[in-house]
């Protein structure tokens, strides 16, 4: 690299692969961990990460060995980073860079982090394990289900599978269920799998779907809860769905009268069956889908997987992974699901008839959101959403913390999207100015909101 692209870099400022320090410390062997564990990166020692401000560093001949040294004994599996150095304006910028690691996560002093953005995040225990499996390209819902049998697979349920499965020609499978289960990698070592107990099973896991019709937030008209293995579970909310929805006739002088639905049906069937497939099954929350006169919601527990963000996938050329690869293969096999990754392209193809529906989506924390509402009440939530855009940090901060005390200093960097150092100080001037206290320890305890920034 020559100084031309150090400029270059220098004014573009953080990124997910870029971060600058001062000097040499712990925060740098955390970012190189981090970049490890996303697509890489560099850290450049000697230009404020505040200000962008080359200071350059003060180094010895044995400085740069010293840190490598340093960042090999502090992480596991251990790292060995590139180092260059560079001269600029008489300064010393060295630059310490290190690509990503094939078999993932990578820990920094039995702590585990991810870059995103700008910023170190921790990953949680499923983020780990996710980490992992993906380096691996291999599936959660592959492994054996703990002390489970052919026996408690119901026959009757795979059999009618394999008549669909074979009926629509995308694979041929045999009578004979169970050399069919292994020819799909559903049963292993003959032994069920996680996804041919979810998909199969004669009692099936409590895995429910709550589904409801509100009047208001507080006022149910009709509720659901749904616990049945995942192909009853799509077919029995999507019957839910329809009963509650309006369905106009339209007669173009045609023999046959032609139906519109009052929202776009196909569409909302492509967001039930993407909650169903990608749901983080490891999660205790349900599925929810919220049925209200102007709108409906749908919610899945789980993260986004494999590092797509919500504007890769608002793009038609995102590359999405498969948390559930045999659960997904199955939906596709009995011709329910296309080709896998393409599920929001086909949304939006759908709603191209319904201009008088908004089409949302948002990662919150335990989950994905996705709402389906007409334009007129759409309008009153972009009011409100530009309202809480206006915000300060500091005042959305406080709001969070109104809506669930127990929130961590990680959760309010994750939702933010904020660095480290910056909730921190928030935190510390909240407290300071008495709008918030901490009550109780780092683990069990809260924080009470005195009053509020408004």
């Amino acid at each position: 690299m020559d100084i031309n692209q150090l400029k270059h870099i220098i004014n573009n400022g953080e990124t997910e692969t870029v971060e600058f320090k001062l000097s040499f410390n712990k925060d740098v062997i955390e970012s190189i961990s981090a970049f490890a564990n996303t697509k890489g990166g560099a850290v450049y020692i000697g230009i404020n990460e505040k200000n962008g401000k080359i200071t350059g560093v003060d180094i010895s001949k044995e400085s740069i060995q010293n840190w490598i040294n340093e960042i090999k004994t502090k992480t596991e599996p251990s790292i060995i980073p590139d180092t260059d150095i560079f001269k600029f304006d008489n300064k010393i910028i060295v630059e310490i860079s290190v690509k990503e690691y094939p078999i993932k996560p990578v820990a920094c002093k039995n702590r585990y982090f991810i870059r995103k953005q700008n910023s170190n995040h921790t990953l949680t225990t499923n983020g780990i394990s996710d980490l992992h499996l993906l380096s691996l390209q291999e599936s959660w819902d592959g492994y054996n289900f703990p002390n489970a049998k052919t026996s408690d697979l119901s026959a009757e349920k795979i059999q009618k599978f394999i008549e669909e499965t074979n009926n629509t020609g995308r694979f041929s499978l045999v009578k004979d269920y169970l050399v069919s289960l292994r020819k799909l990698s559903l049963l292993k070592n003959n032994k069920p799998t996680i996804a041919s107990i979810l998909l199969f099973a004669k009692i099936p896991e409590r895995h429910h779907i709550r589904i409801g019709r509100f009047k208001s937030a507080s006022t149910i008209i009709d509720d659901r809860q749904i616990t049945n293995t995942l192909f009853e579970q799509a077919t029995k909310s999507l019957i839910f769905i329809k009963n509650y929805i309006k369905i106009e006739y339209l007669f173009d002088g045609s023999i046959k009268r032609k139906e519109r639905w009052e929202y776009p049906v196909q569409a909302i069937k492509e967001s039930l069956l993407n909650a169903i497939i990608h749901r983080d099954y490891r999660e205790n929350n349900d599925i929810q889908i919220k049925i209200f006169d102007d709108k409906i919601t749908i919610y899945s527990p789980g993260q986004l997987f494999g590092g797509i963000t919500t504007q890769e996938l608002k793009t038609d050329n995102y590359q999405s992974s498969l948390r559930n690869k045999l659960i997904a293969e199955a939906f596709y096999l009995i011709g329910e699901i296309e080709k896998y990754g393409t599920g929001f392209i086909r949304i939006r193809d759908y709603l191209k008839d319904y201009p008088e529906i908004e089409f949302s989506f948002e990662q919150l924390k335990g989950g994905m959101l996705v709402t389906y509402a007409k334009k007129t009440a759409q309008k009153t939530a972009q009011k409100t959403a530009q309202k809480t855009a206006q915000k300060t940090t500091k005042e959305k901060i406080v709001d969070l913390l109104i809506e669930n005390p127990k929130y961590t200093k990680q959760d309010l960097m994750e939702i933010l999207n904020k660095a480290d150092g910056t909730i921190k100080e928030h935190l510390y001037d909240l407290q300071k100015q008495n709008t918030i206290k901490r009550i109780g320890g780092r683990k069990n305890g809260y924080w009470d909101v005195i009053k509020n920034t408004e």
